[in-house]
């Protein structure tokens, strides 16, 4: 395999909360006053990537990953997931609040729907002044059966809010009930699944007057009770990784390039995936150069080694499978 930064034509998704963010700050072709989502590397059915640049122009993730095997994917990967691309890589606006859910584990969703689980992560790349976002029940006590009971007057003694700000990361796990609040634009890393129970919707209604569906009895059983918020406690440095989630499905640094800096991946059995948070980077390797600028994302493949990043501003979250 030709090893190089594959880029992948973006999928753009009109969401009922989704708003203009990811045209006006992160550059996507869209008019629409309503794009909630942008997939950047996809391989669910249906939202399959298309490569945009090199040799591999035009051909799909899921070809790529058939024809090249533990070369593009990794070979451990390979054996653990098949031809199935582990991760959905995404960008997100809220223009308003996403609706409170919760996702399986890997045991549900593969006894209900024949699919991975959904365990996730959120960067924070801009919010809104008091931006809030959904993370986890109240408190233990709470009862599960109250989420079939949520509404205007009770919403807030159920779910615990969190202000969060640009720069803040949070890891959320299968069974943690969360949602996006209204002026938060995030990079979100996730298993491939999407699989989503709804409990509440903020009692809106779409163009012709209905409310989304719910799904309370599924939520009930799938949601569980975490102690930790799963906000990332991390130091940012120049020229240096700093963890932000390690799990069993993926790993994600942060790092700021400033200056001239070479990563070797020779040691690394697995894809890597790099997300552009904050300004601009070179990425070169194999004297092969791509400019990766804040909202765009690069794939390299498994067999890549030594890898050199050049930029002034360049935020980058690094994600793989370990």
């Amino acid at each position: 395999m030709e090893a190089y930064p594959i880029k992948f034509k973006p999928i753009l998704k009109e969401k009922i909360w989704g708003g203009e963010k990811l045209s006006q700050i992160l550059n996507k072709d869209s008019d629409s006053k309503n794009v909630g989502e942008s997939w950047e590397i996809s391989g669910v059915q249906e939202n399959i990537s298309i490569a945009s640049n090199g040799v591999y122009k035009g051909q799909s993730l899921n070809e790529l990953l058939t024809t090249f095997k533990s070369d593009f994917l990794g070979r451990k990967n390979l054996q653990r997931f098949g031809e199935n691309f582990p991760l959905l890589i995404k960008f997100l606006d809220a223009k308003t609040h996403l609706s409170v859910q919760v996702h399986p584990d890997d045991k549900m969703a593969s006894e209900k729907h024949n699919s991975f689980g959904k365990t996730e992560m959120w960067y924070i790349m801009n919010s809104d002044d008091d931006a809030e976002i959904v993370l986890g029940l109240k408190n233990s006590d709470i009862d599960k059966n109250q989420l079939g009971h949520v509404n205007a007057t009770n919403v807030d003694s159920i779910f615990n809010t969190i202000k969060v700000r640009q720069g803040d990361s949070y890891f959320i796990p299968a069974g943690k009930i969360h949602a996006i609040g209204a002026g938060v634009l995030a990079a979100e890393i996730q298993q491939t699944s999407d699989i989503t129970y709804r409990v509440y919707d903020w009692d809106r209604k779409d163009d012709s007057g209905q409310g989304r569906e719910l799904h309370i009895a599924s939520a009930i059983e799938a949601t569980k009770v975490f102690e930790s918020s799963g906000k990332s406690d991390y130091k940012l440095e120049k020229n240096k990784t700093s963890n932000l989630v390690d799990c069993d499905f993926f790993t994600t640094n942060i790092f700021e390039v400033n200056g001239e800096q070479t990563r070797d991946y020779s040691r690394l059995d697995s894809f890597i995936i790099l997300m552009c948070v904050e300004g601009s980077t070179e990425v070169s390797m194999n004297n092969k150069m791509e400019s990766l600028k804040m909202g765009e994302t690069i794939l390299l493949p498994a067999t890549s080694d030594k890898v050199t990043f050049n930029s002034e501003t360049g935020k980058l979250l690094e994600v793989y499978i370990d």
